[in-house]
């Protein structure tokens, strides 16, 4: 016999749980299916990757009363420091920088996958309209007018109003409601290590433009938050996001310890005294895709199953993020109108709205990825002169500084800070 729920979320990552917990919070029935146990998504030889907290985003977790679980491992990022050069060559003299105090807050917060994953578990445990599933996946939906059956791996069947794919880049639930995507690969790799440095990085990310790619040195709390108790707010270690060749990408990874370090001490500088890769080292490739729809009747994409962009920007978790804050905003808005939030024109509401910053966003990306990534001078000097003449200008670097923390165009009430 099938369960019956509002809404059925395939994927229990930090955009479906997160969509999830804005929904029941509300007072929605909601079922979330995962193919990955909870005690594997939270270990942390799973992903070594962190994410760059906008602060728009970081008002969500606050309403959704998730950053009181998180705050004492999220690093806030004082400042951000871009430069371009090469491994052996003296950075260009001109170069970007973005200040907190001038922005009047954090320019966002740090905060390992691991850490996010748990503190969104930890207000699903105490939601007793929110069920957890795993391991399981959606493997078929099939819809009518009145709703959607969803059968899952595991044998069950759920029947819903609606039905939500946030299972990420290669989403089975996408093409079996036959929505295409438009994408393509980078011919590079994301190397992503934790690194201990000598002197504490004082809260400021850096962003090292080089021919390969950038190279993200992204502030970290301590291994434990119990050692920051007490302590100074800046610690001596850091994420690092290395992106490099395709080619010459996995002859890395399998270096020994001291020949890694030696590398990576050439494109890291020395500003932070001597550093050394601590722990596992993690690659991914790096691809480009946007779902030709978000939705169909009682079926939406939200997350990297609608999307997903290269990291240069740290921004596509945020890009998540807000298609979960939108998405809950439209169906909770229907609802309380006693309308059914299945259907096809409510949720092409939804489309509307994220698409286009989504589209905006991506194009931004794979620009500045394209404009980055390469050592050719005229355009290494055009780049240049264009970070110094963005970094004199206040109103251009201020706007720079909202979009970083996710705070331009039409934005959901969670991200306002307000209930959803």
């Amino acid at each position: 016999m099938a369960k019956n729920c509002d809404v059925i979320i395939g994927g229990g990552g930090m955009v479906g749980l997160t969509l999830a917990l804005a929904l029941a919070k509300s007072g929605m029935s909601v079922a979330v299916c995962d193919p990955m146990p909870k005690s594997a998504a939270l270990d942390a030889k799973f992903d070594g990757r962190v994410s760059a907290l906008a602060y728009a985003a970081v008002r969500m977790y606050r309403a959704l009363g998730v950053w009181e679980h998180l705050e004492n491992d999220a690093q806030p990022i004082e400042d951000i420091l871009v430069t371009d050069g090469a491994p052996g060559r003296a950075p260009s003299p001109f170069s970007l920088h973005f200040d907190g105090a001038e922005a009047g807050t954090p320019l966002g917060h740090i905060v390992e996958n691991r850490h996010i994953r748990a503190a969104l578990f930890a207000v699903a445990e105490t939601l007793p309209n929110l069920e957890w599933i795993a391991p399981a996946s959606l493997t078929d939906l099939v819809a009518d007018a009145h709703g959607i059956i969803a059968t899952l791996s595991n044998g069950e069947t759920v029947k819903a109003r609606l039905a939500v794919a946030a299972d990420g880049r290669d989403s089975a639930m996408r093409e079996r409601m036959n929505i295409g995507v438009i994408g393509w690969s980078y011919p590079q790799i994301g190397i992503v290590a934790t690194v201990e440095h000598e002197k504490p990085h004082n809260g400021v990310a850096y962003e090292h433009f080089l021919p390969a790619g950038p190279f993200a040195i992204l502030p970290m709390t301590p291994a434990s938050s119990s050692e920051a108790v007490g302590q100074p707010k800046y610690f001596n270690r850091s994420s690092l996001v290395w992106t490099e060749r395709e080619a010459l990408a996995p002859s890395l990874l399998k270096l020994p310890d001291a020949e890694f370090n030696a590398e990576l001490a050439k494109r890291f500088g020395t500003h932070l005294g001597a550093t050394k890769a601590s722990g596992p080292r993690w690659s991914y490739p790096l691809k480009f895709h946007l779902a030709r729809a978000y939705v169909r009747p009682r079926f939406a994409l939200a997350g990297d199953a609608a999307h997903g962009i290269h990291p240069i920007a740290g921004q596509g978790l945020n890009l998540g993020l807000k298609d979960a804050a939108a998405l809950a905003e439209i169906v909770l808005d229907a609802a309380r109108l006693g309308l059914d939030f299945g259907q096809l024109d409510l949720l092409q509401r939804y489309e509307r709205w994220r698409r286009f910053d989504s589209f905006t966003l991506a194009a931004a990306t794979d620009a500045l990825t394209r404009l980055f990534s390469n050592d050719i001078a005229p355009v290494r000097a055009l780049r240049d002169l264009g970070m110094g003449i963005i970094d004199r200008i206040g109103p251009a670097r201020r706007f720079f500084m909202r979009h970083a923390g996710g705070d331009i165009g039409k934005l959901p009430r969670l991200m306002r800070g307000e209930a959803a």
